[in-house]
């Protein structure tokens, strides 16, 4: 599939030429920092080093004192208290921190996770009778609740007070919680609103110890949780989310809690390697980083969920010794093995639809439907649909009566307004900009398809519908060297809003060493064709295509991240190509 390459704005002429000097550091690097709105020397020491210090004052979030207040009262008097939270990676991480912290402090205390195929996604009816009927008066939801308007209503005719958690987009009524914490409230007065829902979580407990003046360094602890949900919620990892981010790294890859330790182990994933790099003093420490938690953690606790109970996964979680949570993560694994079956299987047949369907490929946005389909790996499928044809894409199956379905986006399309205009087919939804889940009634199905692909087509650009490449900058492959590449690891953790650079350089040729390596990977060394340099080990995965310019000796340009590769104790930097070009012959005269 070709894609488009894009180069950011490069940042202010001026401001880098400053960072460069105060920084001591490259050109191309104080660029980098420009891009990311850093302009001054302390700007760029809290970057590089962020600090605690710096979180907002979670009471500065709306409802934060009558939530508190309300957890306050239900200890004082002994109220049974339910934690509640969705059944995803980061609704069940958000059940384990907040179940965690007040079990601390307070024994009268459980956690409820929905079934995802008996209860669907959020605050359930049979949750709240469950509540009722056990004598829970507080419920905490997290994660979600925040269209619940008529569910806490129903609630509170039972005499269930809840507080609401959540970091959706809400709709124009919020339900009449006792408190109704979200960032993304039309009157949000919080200065965040990128927090992920165990985010929204650590938030609550941190006013909580704030007000009963408890050590914030009790905190720390939990900060695994928050950084596994950022990652595996693709929230933008910027301003408190670096924080929460950079020092929950810190604690997975230094003392994480039994349950992380125990899938690391499960996956087989060593936290630190050291070694020598070419005789130098340079010490290798191969830290687990967020794209080790996206694809690695993040789908184990996911597949829970998808395949029997979320309960697992916070159980997991919560266990308190490695022997406990050993049994969990050993479980999760297998379910994890099965998801990825079940993931491929429907993959292939949602693929055979399309291609054997001429309307479906003429069309603006892909809806495909079976209602034999596992509701537990439709989204992921979306995201698989998505990478071959690159259309809004929504993948739908059938449970408990209604057609339910999870809705993935392109880049720059908001895919939550694309349902919203949808909404009077729908029984429920919601989601974000690029992802969204839905349920309707089978006899809406095709006027919802032919609404939904409307609305894609009036709104969707050429441009949307090619894949994209953004390029921070263009330089010259001398310029890599260990210097250059240990300050690039300070501007990690890497994810949305702070994503890994992508390099262009122009003008190369290949050694002579270019193959063919597994099914469809190019192993290659480059050089500038027409500047003296050291060639560079590069790998290109599913690319294989492009062997032939490769080895006819053509120029071509290539873009890239920079990375570590390790190879039998020995650590050597390496290209990680995410696409290559054949040069035009006019342009080929490019120096640097």
């Amino acid at each position: 599939m070709d894609k488009r390459w894009v180069l950011k704005k490069q940042g202010d002429e001026n401001i880098v030429k400053h960072l460069s000097e105060v920084l001591n550091i490259d050109l191309n690097l104080a660029n980098l920092l420009a891009q990311r709105g850093v302009s001054t020397f302390d700007e760029a020491r809290l970057f590089f080093r962020p600090s605690l210090e710096e979180l907002h004052d979670p009471f500065l979030m709306n409802d934060m004192h009558n939530a508190v207040d309300r957890i306050e009262a239900a200890i004082k008097k002994g109220e049974k208290i339910l934690v509640y939270g969705d059944y995803d990676v980061d609704g069940t991480t958000a059940v384990a921190l907040v179940y965690t912290f007040l079990r601390s402090i307070y024994s009268n205390i459980d956690f409820y996770v929905p079934d995802r195929y008996q209860e669907g996604y959020g605050i359930s009816y049979k949750s709240i009778d469950f509540a009722a009927e056990q004598g829970f008066t507080l419920v905490i939801v997290l994660d979600c609740g925040i269209k619940a308007v008529e569910k806490i209503a129903y609630a509170k005719e039972k005499g269930i007070d809840y507080i609401i958690a959540d970091h959706h987009r809400p709709g124009d009524v919020l339900p009449e919680a006792v408190a109704v914490l979200d960032p993304k409230r039309p009157d949000s007065t919080y200065p965040y609103d990128e927090l992920s829902g165990c985010g929204v979580g650590f938030k609550l407990i941190q006013a909580y110890t704030q007000k009963h003046n408890m050590p914030f360094e009790n905190l720390v602890q939990y900060l695994d949780l928050v950084v596994v949900s950022i990652a595996s919620d693709i929230v933008k990892i910027t301003g408190e989310n670096r924080i929460l981010a950079y020092y929950g790294l810190k604690i997975i890859n230094t003392d994480p809690r039994p349950g992380i330790e125990a899938i690391l182990n499960v996956v087989g994933i060593n936290r630190k390697v050291s070694s020598i790099v070419d005789d130098s003093d340079y010490i290798f420490n191969k830290n687990l980083t967020i794209s080790d938690l996206v694809f690695q953690v993040g789908p184990r606790i996911n597949a829970a969920g998808r395949i029997e109970s979320a309960n697992n996964s916070v159980s997991l979680l919560v266990a308190e010794n490695l022997p406990m949570a050993h049994e969990f993560a050993d479980m999760i694994n297998n379910f994890n093995t099965e998801r990825k079956d079940l993931d491929a299987q429907t993959t292939l047949e949602a693929t055979e639809m399309i291609r054997d369907n001429n309307e479906f490929q003429r069309a603006r946005a892909t809806i495909v439907y079976n209602p034999s389909w596992h509701k537990g790996v439709i989204g992921i499928v979306a995201s698989r649909l998505i990478e071959t044809y690159y259309k809004p894409t929504i993948v739908l199956t059938k449970s408990n009566g209604l057609i339910t379905g999870s809705a993935r986006s392109v880049k720059d399309f908001d895919i939550y307004d694309a349902v919203d205009a949808c909404s009077d087919l729908l029984e429920h939804f919601g989601g974000h900009k690029y992802a969204a889940g839905l349920s309707l009634k089978p006899e809406n199905l095709d006027h919802f398809r032919k609404r939904f692909e409307e609305f894609v087509d009036a709104n969707i650009t050429q441009t949307m519908t090619i894949p994209e490449v953004e390029i921070d900058e263009r330089i010259c492959l001398n310029d890599i060297n260990k210097k250059f590449f240990r300050i690039l690891k300070q501007f990690a953790p890497f994810g949305p809003g702070n994503m890994s650079p992508v390099f262009e350089s122009e003008n190369l040729i290949d050694t002579g060493s270019g193959r063919v390596v597994g099914k469809n990977h190019l192993k290659l060394e480059v050089v500038h064709k027409d500047i003296r340099g050291y060639p560079i080990p590069a790998i290109a995965f599913q690319q294989s295509e492009h062997i032939d310019l490769i080895k006819q000796n053509k120029p071509f340009n290539i873009c890239y991240h920079i990375e570590e590769n390790e190879w039998n104790g020995v650590v050597n930097l390496q290209l990680n190509i995410k696409d290559i070009k054949p040069m035009n012959e006019e342009d080929q005269h490019y120096a640097f």
